[in-house]
């Protein structure tokens, strides 16, 4: 059994630059038990090979990991937390598949791009709104207010509500390391969603809400629980991935502006840099909890049944035995099978809204802000905490 060295998630050295950690453990221990900022011990998922393999195995449970992972509090049925946990990426087969074929037609690649319009028009909006500062936050500004803009129309919600809701996102995505921030930030999420399902109820529209609560009325195929757990998840991962992912992708381009200017200069290669940006600096650090069902082998370490296993997306797309140069970003990179968005049935279904969002943002950046820079040293820059996402606080930089 291969033990990890007990690593201080929380450090902000850490936070900063996890890969050099996660090069170690893909060299002498790739399948490690270790403890994480919750308390919680579990076996980390760190190669390629043994990650795609794990996220796609059906021994691994994510029903059975809420009990695991989450606090004697959040275990109570009715509890804040337990509501929100009844969603299908905390399900397996067969309320996996009931709950993801309920919303899976709404995010198909051709829906997306019908979309296009009114997000190029958003986009727009934002870009003109900064339009003659000499210096602005890209998060605060762009990369935030865009995703969350769309998902909120998609599924009905007021977007006034925004600022309200990135707050309690931040606090929930964080996890323990929110410290008694948590349970308040869960409560309000609770309490925003089952007002906002009452508000729609009694006076539905044509958005993808109105229709998760017919569906629940009339055709009874969700539970109340389900109906509120599947709307957190809409709102929390329809906007955080692609935050990230503008975010991080602007960061990489203007820590070596040579990027920047390549990029400008020959736009057809926005695709594949906007995969190689899911690859280098994914916005997903790890996958959610997963809990053995039985004994089982992964990179050679036997899993004991009960046992939590998380998989590390972030350093699995860094595997060097996949990737040559896996430390290099390359814009051009075209054989590029990152685990960015997941692997198996729990691959992420807002993949290509998320890529669609990303084309357009950065396209329309480039051709408004030609100049961009950054406005102060990458080593100031701060990564948010926690260890499910991978985004920046804060990205000033110079219109």
């Amino acid at each position: 059994m291969t033990q990890g060295v007990e690593v201080d998630f929380t450090d902000p050295a850490f936070q900063a630059n996890p890969h050099p950690t996660y090069q170690n453990w893909r060299r002498t221990g790739p399948v490690r038990r270790t403890r994480l900022p919750s308390g919680l011990s579990a076996w980390l998922v760190t190669r390629y090979d043994d990650a795609r393999r794990a996220l796609a195995d059906p021994r691994l449970s994510k029903q059975s990991a809420f009990s695991v992972g989450s606090s004697a509090t959040a275990n109570r049925q009715s509890s804040p937390a337990a509501i929100l946990s009844r969603h299908m990426l905390a399900a397996d087969p067969p309320d996996h598949t009931r709950l993801r074929r309920l919303v899976s037609a709404a995010f198909t690649a051709r829906r997306m791009e019908g979309l296009r319009p009114r997000i190029e028009e958003i986009t727009r909006d934002l870009l003109d709104a900064i339009e003659g500062r000499d210096r602005a936050d890209l998060i605060d500004t762009f990369a935030f207010p865009l995703p969350i803009q769309v998902i909120c129309e998609l599924l009905g919600v007021p977007a006034g509500d925004r600022d309200d809701f990135r707050a309690w996102s931040n606090v929930i995505v964080a996890g323990s390391q929110s410290g008694d921030r948590l349970e308040p930030a869960i409560r309000a999420m609770v309490g925003y969603i089952l007002a906002l399902i009452a508000e729609r109820r009694a006076t539905p529209g044509p958005d993808l809400l109105s229709g998760l609560i017919q569906v629940r009325d009339e055709q009874d195929r969700l539970t109340e629980e389900e109906l509120s757990s599947m709307v957190f998840l809409l709102l929390i991962a329809g906007h955080e991935t692609t935050v990230n992912l503008i975010g991080n992708g602007a960061y990489l381009l203007l820590r070596d502006r040579t990027r920047w200017e390549r990029l400008r200069a020959e736009p057809s290669l926005l695709p594949t840099a906007i995969e190689e940006f899911l690859r280098y600096e994914g916005p997903v650090e790890t996958a959610t909890f997963r809990v053995a069902t039985e004994d089982l082998e992964i990179g050679g370490v036997t899993v004991r049944a009960g046992d939590p296993v998380v998989v590390v997306l972030l350093s699995a797309n860094r595997d060097g035995d996949r990737f040559p140069d896996a430390d290099e970003l390359r814009l051009d990179r075209t054989q590029n099978p990152h685990l960015a968005f997941g692997h198996g049935i729990h691959y992420c279904l807002g993949a290509p809204l998320a890529r669609l969002e990303a084309q357009i943002a950065f396209t329309q950046l480039m051709t408004r802000h030609p100049g961009l820079r950054l406005a102060v040293e990458p080593e100031a820059l701060r990564w948010r905490p926690g260890l499910l996402l991978r985004g920046l606080h804060e990205l000033p930089v110079l219109l």
